[in-house]
């Protein structure tokens, strides 16, 4: 086997030659964007929360907290794929190239 393959097998998540720290800093990184994300979530729902009790006791005329909530939504949509989508893996990546050298 030569480096090159060594390398591609060691950097693919599912391959079983990946060490035990990789799969440790792996596991850590994921850990931490879903805790970043919930983080996230829970600031959505207060703050909004707290312009929506604000609308209320002002009057509660037109609805103008839609504005703030559908855009950091958008940023909520966004976070939420980034975290749970899942990475292109290695085998994933090749069979893309390979169907794409085939359209040649």
């Amino acid at each position: 086997m030569d480096d090159k393959t060594l390398t591609d097998r060691r950097t693919d998540p599912s391959s079983p030659l990946r060490t035990d720290d990789e799969l440790r800093e792996q596991a850590v990184t994921e850990l931490r964007k879903r805790r970043e994300l919930a983080g996230h979530l829970m600031a959505f729902v207060l703050v909004n929360t707290f312009v929506v009790i604000i609308w209320y006791v002002s009057g509660a005329g037109f609805f103008w907290p839609v504005f703030p909530i559908f855009a950091w939504g958008i940023g909520i949509v966004f976070h939420t794929w980034d975290v749970l989508w899942p990475q292109p893996t290695e085998a994933s990546i090749r069979s893309t190239m390979d169907r794409i050298a085939h359209r040649r």
